[in-house]
Parts: structure tokens; sequence; C-alpha cells
């Protein structure tokens, strides 16, 4: 006797095992005999909306229409501290980095990279146009309530995420919440998602307050503090972590959000005290490890960063960017045996020219620091292959052009300014290039 499954359940059963094709296919053979079957329709859009779920709480990057057209910035000079496009100079009792790089817009690298720390805010329409939209979360994606088991709510994700029809998205939300007599706490949230995608902050910050004093929701808080970051209150944004803090005490996606302001505001010791916390909670946190361990190496404690890599190493992170930080640990914690080889396996593993580049550009640092400057050279040379743009490549290059002859031979003297102008061309707030301007300047001046 053949036994056969229903069709439903079998849909059910792809859609547990992250098989969303085969469950919307499924799913429309239903529809196809049966066309008012609500449970087929529910299933088959809560799998369409899967394939393309990106997780809203997470701070995306602003393009060149929100950064010329922000009508909510109030002064043009914010007060040093309160902004975090302005992060301004390192804060806390602890040791300064001696160099630590920034990016264009100002911030200092990150361990980690998210969405908000991928290239800052474009400064020209060419820089916009190169800066790619990562649809890549830091967090894990999480569903904000189980309320999806209603029609309604899978139909609004629907619209929302696969169709990325807002408008639409907004009037269903703003019909629910009415027909809930302005009760309900998650359709205020989709009404301040909705908001946000339009650049409406303030109608978001609204809703989303009137969320919370409905039900304290931790991703609620979430939202909320993205749209004062989105403000740049980041302050405001701390006092509203912490607040979520009273009511979720050590809530480990609370104290990562605390912990990336500091960060971005360029507070590192606060921002790593933090993220300390975070690892009481979740010893296995790769975003909180791979800070810490940032943070150790550029305050010049090489062997405590590298305990930290090689921890993400045994947790089965492996990937370029390990590797690279793995062999410049190697070089300056004097460990010389591990250092090519970790950065072999980096260039084994790099996904796109621009991580290229940037593992020739350390070889090469590390070739100045072992004084051979024609493996230096060459290698800056190839991260230039790769990278076009690499501002402390032609920076390096410059300084090597000068050192290769006397400071009289002015051949030698107009290749290190040629090169020295492409990196302030890449780079304009590079201070080691601006510094090495000046010196060439200076020079020219003499002969």
């Amino acid at each position: 006797m053949e036994v056969t499954m229903d069709p439903l359940f079998l849909a059910w059963s792809y859609f547990r095992r992250r098989k969303l094709q085969q469950c919307s296919d499924i799913c429309a053979k239903i529809l196809q005999d049966n066309p008012y079957d609500q449970a087929a329709w529910s299933l088959k859009t809560r799998a369409l909306t899967e394939m393309v779920y990106i997780d809203e709480v997470e701070v995306d990057q602003e393009g060149i229409a929100e950064m010329m057209l922000d009508e909510s910035t109030i002064a043009q000079v914010a007060r040093p501290g309160t902004s975090l496009r302005l992060p301004g100079t390192s804060q806390g009792g602890g040791p300064t980095p001696a160099v630590r790089p920034m990016t264009q817009s100002g911030r200092p690298i990150t361990g980690f990279v998210r969405p908000s720390t991928q290239s800052g805010r474009p400064g020209t329409m060419e820089q916009a146009i190169k800066t790619p939209r990562t649809a890549s979360t830091a967090r894990p994606v999480t569903s904000a309530s189980g309320r999806f088991i209603r029609l309604g709510t899978t139909l609004f994700e629907y619209i929302f995420h696969h169709e990325n029809d807002v408008k639409n998205a907004l009037d269903l939300a703003a019909q629910a919440t009415e027909h809930a007599q302005f009760k309900d706490w998650w359709w205020k949230v989709q009404l301040g998602k909705c908001y946000y995608r339009l650049g409406l902050y303030r109608e978001a910050e609204k809703q989303f307050r009137s969320a919370l004093n409905h039900q304290e929701v931790v991703d609620t808080y979430l939202y909320l503090a993205k749209v004062y970051q989105r403000l740049d209150q980041p302050i405001t944004a701390l006092n509203l972590f912490k607040q979520g803090l009273d009511h979720f005490p050590s809530e480990v996606t609370l104290l990562t959000g605390i912990a990336r302001i500091h960060e971005e505001m360029n507070n590192i010791s606060s921002a790593t005290e933090y993220y300390k916390d975070v690892l009481k909670q979740d010893n296995t946190h790769v975003e909180a490890i791979a800070c810490i361990g940032s943070n150790h190496f550029y305050t010049d404690q090489p062997e405590i960063a590298l305990r930290f890599y090689r921890r993400l190493l045994q947790m089965g992170v492996y990937n370029c960017q390990l590797y690279n930080n793995l062999g410049l640990c190697c070089f300056y914690a004097q460990q010389y045996d591990m250092t090519l080889s970790s950065f072999e396996r980096a260039l084994a593993l790099v996904g796109n020219d621009e991580e290229q580049a940037d593992v020739w550009y350390n070889i090469g640092h590390v070739a100045v620091g072992i004084g051979d400057l024609t493996l230096a050279y060459q290698c800056f040379k190839l991260a230039l292959a790769f990278n076009n743009d690499h501002a402390e490549a032609y920076n390096n290059l410059a300084v090597l052009e000068l050192r290769k002859g006397r400071i009289e031979q002015i051949g030698d003297l107009q290749s290190s300014y040629t090169a020295a102008q492409k990196s302030e061309d890449s780079f304009p707030e590079h201070v080691d290039t601006q510094q090495l301007l000046k010196q060439l300047r200076q020079h020219f001046s003499v002969l």
C-alpha cells in the first residue's frame, strides 16, 4: 500500500529545513487546485519572504541621497563626543593607540565589518556609486514575534521584504493598527519600520516609543536606537540601550549596541569593556572577540591579540581577514615562522581584488620591517595593481621612492611626490600622506 504525504505538510517540512524554493513550488500547486487556501497562501508568502529577509535592526549605510538631503541635522558642527559623523579623538583612561587606521569618514577601523562601518559616508558621487550596499548582517536573522500564524502579518512581511513596496505595506500596517484600536504593539513596530524606510525618522520614533509603552521588547529598543543613530544622536541611543538593560539585564544585543556606539565615537576603552561584558554572557560572540583582539593589537599587545584570533580559528572562522590579522600579530609578536604561512593562507582565501590588495600591502609592510625594501616595493606595486585607490600603498611607495637615492636626486623626489599626490587623491584626510607631502615640498624648496 503506497502512502503519500499531505502536500501542505510536505511544504511545511521543506520550510523548516530551509528548502524555501521547494516549499514555494508545492504551495503554488496547492493554490492551483484551491486558490482560497489561506494556509497555503500564508506558507508561500513566508517562504518567499525568507528568501530575501534582512534583519532590519542592523544600521544600514547612508547613501549619497541621505547625506545630501539630510533634513534632520540641527547643527553643522556638533560638540565633541556627541556625534557619530565627527567622532573626535580617542577617549578614556587606557593606553592610546599609536597609529590606528581610520576610514574616509574619520571613524576608527573596527575589528568586525558591519554595514555601518563598511566605508562610512561617501564624500563624492563617484565614491557613492562605487560603495556597495551589503545585504549581510552581523546579527543572526531573527523573527520579531510568533504572530506569523495570521495571514495579515505574513502578507505584510511579503509586501515589505519581498516586494519592497513600502507604501502599500504602510497602508496595510496603518489599517491593521486602526483595526486593533491602536493597542497592538507589533503593528506599531511595523509602522515604524515603514516610516524609517521612507526617511520619516521622527514619525518612526513616535511609533517605536508607543510600541514600547504597550510591550517591552528587545527588538523595539534596537529599532528605536537605529533611528537615533540615523539622526546622529548617539548619546540618546546610549541612554535608550541602558534603559533597555534595566528591563532585560545582560541582554547581549543591547550590550553590543552600546559597544558599537562607543567604538564609532572612538571611545575604544569603553567599547572594549562592554565587549568584555558581552563575552561574559556569550563566550562565542565573534564580533566581541574580533573587536577586543583588534584593540589589543593597536595598543601594542600583539601577543594578547593573537590569543583572540586563534580563538576565532578554533571556533571555525576561516577567512582571508582572519589569517591576514594572524599574520600581522605573528610578525609583531616575533613569531616569524608563522607569519608568511598565515599570509599564504590569506592569499589562498581572498574573495575579491580589495582583499588581495590589503594582503599584499601587509606583506609589504612586513618586508619593510625586515629591511627588504625591494620586496616591499614589489608588494606595494601588487597592491596597487589590484586596487588602484589604495591610499596607504601610494603613501608607502612615496616613502620608498624617497629612500631609494640621495635626497639631491630630483628624479626620486618627483616619483615620491607623484605617488604621494595619488595617495592624497585617494584619501585626502590621510595624516601620514599630508606629512609626507609637506616634507617633500620642503625638499623641493631647498633644491
